[in-house]
């Protein structure tokens, strides 16, 4: 269970809009009505129509009432980079699905943290803030409970990711790509710009041009499946190794592609939170000459 305390700053306002307006979710709140002790003000039971006063203490009980035990737990190595009651940050590798699908219900970061959980004693349910492709590698948060979950999932709440690509070609010095994204004819994953997809706009600020490659530092306002890698695709500056959108590029085996910045408050007491990781060797390598000509 996770117990968390507001204190209303507002006279006469209702308590379902006072904690809507903190981010608890309608079907939270429908959730904790049915609980005896789920919302309590001043240790008092607290209705979601009844007003508070200013100075009053909401205190909400969330218990875990998810499925548990839907994911297989098995065990594989994690870059737990942050941890507390209501979040973890984990650097996921490239090649790990976040989640399990049809093709790989095994090797995911779901089957990972289920057997932490497992050998943890503690009941798992997986709950990704945001998602990344297979082989992109990076920054990925998660919610622990249905509470910081929703609190997340809020757009005013909303984490800023940033990304690092290395693309064919030297890059404008920085751009917007605003261009709508739609699923491709004929197939199940792959997208395509298009005028009648859905609105997707993408920023780029070029770091450097080496090898006839560029380093973009990304940021979206939108998050379309897959679109960086359209994006940069569609403008003529594919991703190396992106074997959708730019299937007769060498690379490294993955798209290069690294979700290296993440930022947020805690959800419950608002602290401001900021991870980095570094852009991973094998995608540094390709900005590199290569003596070889392997990456040619």
């Amino acid at each position: 269970m996770r117990e968390v305390t507001f204190q209303s700053n507002i006279d006469g306002i209702r308590a379902d809009r006072f904690l809507r307006g903190r981010g608890v979710s309608r079907h939270l709140l429908t959730h904790l009505k049915n609980e005896p002790d789920g919302m309590t003000v001043n240790g008092a039971p607290l209705r979601t129509s009844d007003r508070l006063h200013a100075g009053d203490m909401l205190t909400l009980r969330v218990r875990e009432t998810a499925p548990t035990g839907v994911i297989a737990p098995i065990p594989a190595p994690l870059d737990l980079v942050y941890e507390d009651e209501d979040l973890l940050v984990i650097c996921k590798p490239a090649g790990m699905a976040v989640h399990p699908s049809q093709g790989n219900r095994a090797h995911t970061v779901a089957n990972a943290l289920a057997a932490l959980y497992a050998q943890r004693g503690q009941p798992f349910v997986f709950r990704a803030i945001g998602r990344l492709d297979k082989n992109t590698s990076g920054l990925l948060l998660l919610a622990k409970n249905p509470l910081s979950a929703c609190l997340l999932s809020e757009r005013a709440n909303a984490p800023h990711r940033e990304y690092l690509a290395v693309c064919t070609g030297k890059l404008p010095a920085s751009g917007v790509i605003d261009a709508p994204i739609a699923r491709a004819p004929g197939s199940t994953i792959r997208r395509e710009v298009r005028p009648d997809g859905k609105p997707a706009v993408t920023h780029f600020i070029r770091l450097c041009c080496q090898n006839g490659r560029s380093l973009a530092r990304i940021w979206l306002d939108t998050g379309r499946t897959h679109q960086i890698r359209v994006h940069f695709s569609h403008i003529g500056h594919p991703l190396p190794g992106d074997f959708l959108y730019a299937p007769n590029l060498p690379g490294t085996g993955r798209h290069a592609l690294h979700a290296f910045s993440l930022s947020l408050r805690q959800p419950i007491t608002g602290e401001p939170l900021s991870f980095r990781s570094p852009l991973p060797a094998e995608l540094a390598a390709l900005l590199l000459p290569d003596p070889t000509g392997a990456l040619s």
